[in-house]
């Protein structure tokens, strides 16, 4: 058996400490890419084929709007092969209180029969939101565990506490 880590972030402008910030590299993915290295995981990231506009506020337009739609915007392949794997640990930002909707189309678009997701977010004060809840409901054939959140701005202070919760999680 076998984990995967499979994650969505986005670089460039974000908001952090009060205002917009520039981001050379997704919060998200700094985590996502500790955890795997730690596991010794194979990692997904999960692209738009259309990417988010590079401004912050009109990328949070669009993600609500996808939301709204119960949109499912088309993700670059290949995907990963699911052969064994037991443990999907699911990295994203909280926007507007769940899973990014490219998330969903990741799911959506692999087998989760007998896969827990283990997930983790990243936000700046809004926590897991109802993200957990969302893929309980919406991914019946998984076993979504409780998850973490991280706020997004000690992402790179929290990478040790982050891979000590995805190992504790995945053993449990």
């Amino acid at each position: 058996m076998s984990t995967l880590v499979a994650y969505f972030s986005r670089a460039g402008q974000n908001y952090g400490h009060g205002g917009i910030i520039d981001l050379p590299k997704g919060n998200t993915e700094i985590l996502a890419e500790a955890i795997a290295a730690d596991l010794g995981a194979d990692l997904f990231k999960i692209d738009t084929v259309q990417p988010y506009p590079t401004d912050y506020y009109a990328t949070t337009d669009v993600a609500k709007r996808e939301l709204r739609e119960n949109a499912r915007p088309a993700i670059q392949g290949p995907l990963p092969s699911m052969d064994g794997v037991d443990h999907i640990v699911l990295g994203y930002p909280n926007w507007w209180g769940t899973v990014p909707m490219a998330v969903k189309t990741f799911l959506d678009s692999v087998d989760l029969s007998g896969v827990t997701i283990v997930p983790f977010c990243t936000n700046e004060g809004s926590g897991l939101g109802g993200s957990v809840n969302d893929l309980k409901r919406t991914y019946p054939a998984a076993n979504v565990v409780s998850g973490l959140s991280v706020r997004g701005t000690d992402a790179k202070g929290a990478t040790a506490k982050t891979v000590a919760w995805a190992r504790k999680s995945i053993k449990a």
